[in-house]
């Protein structure tokens, strides 16, 4: 729902973007309360509105982004890291288009896996090409934000059977559900994340604890890797994580862009 919001000295809008299912095919569209109206284009470009709309409660709400990659930004929560060595730059790590997962699609255990958990996050959609940009002018590359599950196996990332690289341990099919809506123009560095193991929070924080900030972390990462639009950075995940099961239920919450909801299978 598009709504004046007040950023600084500068007014702008509220504005929520979702992608659906559309027959065969998937369209993005604003959200107006409980109303989808449709979009010609895609949100990063300079979308006009078809005239169609549709009551959100009846569509199939999809990943709301089309990246051409995924980025993952590690041990960027002060609360999580507690008394360890804050990094002295963002660490960044990929996870494949194959890990994507919509809203309220299953986050399936892969074989072997041991020690799955989930990892409440902020997304950051980027709107525009960055390459080489300065942290002002990453602020104004960033779309919106989403919320994320950066769902993660311990043991192939930290145990006995750990992998040289985090491919499987954060890369698996399904690790990287996002949705439902992308918010755009509220303030991405404080806003409320949490995270539902079967309706008990179990993370409660502010992005406002973040080591790095948004354009600090789109600022880095576009000093060795062209961000395109469409493309998205998982944040960091906060406090601590459990381990979940098949049958369990994960909520991430992210104010202004809505619950993700996963079931595990």
């Amino acid at each position: 729902m598009a709504l004046p919001h007040t950023r600084g000295d500068t007014m702008t809008f509220v504005t929520r973007y979702v992608r659906y299912r559309k027959g065969s095919s998937a369209a993005f569209g604003v959200l107006y309360g409980e109303v989808v109206r449709e979009l010609r284009g895609e949100p990063w470009g300079s979308p006009d509105e078809t005239g169609a709309s549709e009551e959100l409660a009846k569509l199939q709400l999809l990943n709301p982004c089309q990246p051409t990659k995924v980025l993952a930004v590690g041990r960027n929560y002060k609360s999580h890291l507690g008394n360890r060595t804050y990094p002295k730059h963002p660490e960044i790590f990929l996870k494949p288009l194959t890990a994507l997962q919509d809203p309220d699609g299953a986050i399936v255990i892969p074989r072997d896996a041991t020690d799955v958990h989930y990892e409440g996050e902020m997304v950051i959609v980027i709107g525009k090409q960055a390459k080489g940009i300065s942290r002002e002018e990453a602020a104004m590359a960033i779309l919106g934000v989403t919320a994320g599950n950066d769902v993660t196996d311990r043991n192939w990332q930290y145990g006995e059977r750990k992998d040289v690289q985090w491919w499987r341990a954060k890369g698996s099919d399904t690790f990287a559900p996002v949705g439902p809506a992308i918010v755009s123009g509220v303030d991405y560095d404080n806003l409320l994340l949490l995270t539902r193991l079967n309706g008990e929070v179990v993370q409660d924080e502010r992005t406002s604890d973040m080591i790095f900030d948004c354009a600090t972390m789109v600022s880095w990462i576009s000093g060795w890797v062209t961000l395109l639009p469409g493309d998205i950075i998982f944040t960091g995940t906060p406090q601590a994580t459990r381990r979940i099961s098949p049958g369990d239920v994960v909520e991430v919450e992210l104010e202004g862009a809505g619950v993700l909801r996963n079931t595990v299978a």
